[in-house]
């Protein structure tokens, strides 16, 4: 009987991935790849061979989709992807889309066109045009950023985020708080992280949550930022990224506000950039390296042929800085 490569892997005491990348020179530790090599030399295999009529299969390439490569969050998370993907002896074709959803369904059908292995998507909002093409697809799936049942997803969990801050802020004493959100196509952010703010806050004694929507560009959020100002006597604002939360302190300080002694300001997005600056923000810290971890290690999974969990959540936490003061 011929012996296959889910044999070999329940031989050697390994995964179906770790034999595969054996084979593909990727890496593994020095006592696993011993064993494995001897489990095909004891069953008299040709690796090299072996390895060939695998890769006659498959092409080695991991198409990537990604919005905008500028992005703190896309940049780190991507450069992790490659790297991990890398090491399992895969190579990534990474295409930029500038925001365009036209570009990023072009893109999907020509790298399914292309043979890639796989592919992963960073997702900024999905569509009824996304929902159509993920039922054309013959190759593995991956979306990073939104959730859908249709495919495999890999997401935060934007609303427990949106409420440990919205917590984390009332429970400091503030009563006035105004949100400074984005557009609600983006379901992760535009709406839980969102719902998660507003219940946090005002579960936890805030007595109003004033919303102000921008985009994530630094120009739509000071806009925003000023706006508010304008409009409320909000004692904090609590800001859907990094990005607008800078963009926030930069129009507070123009009006001759100081931060946190007359204005408490917070973010999502945990950028090295945050930390840096004075007085540091106060920002949900996603972990960006775990995000891409995860992602190779599902995407390779899906290539051959493992069950994956459909939903998969990295973790996050709370970076607390200098740029929220507490009002009790």
């Amino acid at each position: 009987m011929k012996v296959t490569i889910n044999d070999i892997a329940s031989r050697a005491g390994v995964a179906k991935s770790t034999v595969s990348r054996y084979l593909n020179g990727g890496r593994i530790s020095a006592a696993t790849s011993e064993k494995i090599k001897r489990v095909i030399e004891e069953h008299d295999y040709e690796p090299n061979s072996f390895a060939r009529s695998l890769k006659s299969k498959k092409t080695g390439f991991v198409g990537v989709v990604a919005p905008a490569l500028d992005s703190f969050v896309t940049s780190k998370t991507l450069i992790r992807i490659d790297d991990e993907l890398r090491e399992r002896g895969y190579t990534t074709l990474i295409i930029n889309t500038s925001h365009s959803i036209e570009r990023e369904l072009e893109s999907l059908q020509n790298l399914q066109r292309q043979k890639v292995d796989g592919m992963i998507l960073f997702a900024t909002e999905l569509t009824p045009q996304h929902f159509e093409l993920m039922e054309q697809l013959t190759i593995p799936f991956l979306i990073i950023g939104q959730e859908t049942k249709r495919t495999h997803c890999i997401v935060f969990d934007d609303y427990k985020a949106g409420y440990e801050m919205g917590r984390y802020v009332a429970s400091s004493g503030h009563k006035q708080i105004s949100f400074l959100g984005v557009q609600e196509e983006d379901v992760a952010v535009g709406v839980r992280r969102k719902e998660g703010v507003i219940a946090g806050c005002k579960e936890n004694g805030a007595e109003t949550v004033s919303f102000f929507r921008g985009s994530f560009d630094f120009q739509s959020a000071m806009k925003a930022a000023k706006e508010n100002f304008s409009n409320t006597s909000s004692t904090a604002l609590i800001c859907a990224t990094d990005t607008i939360a800078l963009g926030a302190m930069r129009v507070a300080r123009e009006l001759g506000y100081r931060i946190p002694e007359d204005i408490s300001i917070s973010g999502f997005g945990g950028y090295t950039v945050s930390a840096m600056i004075h007085p540091s923000l106060t920002t949900v810290e996603f972990d960006h390296q775990e995000t891409g971890v995860l992602a190779a290690s599902t995407i390779e999974k899906l290539i051959e042929g493992e069950e994956v969990e459909k939903l998969q959540r990295p973790s996050f936490s709370i970076r607390e800085g200098e740029s929220v003061k507490g009002k009790k």
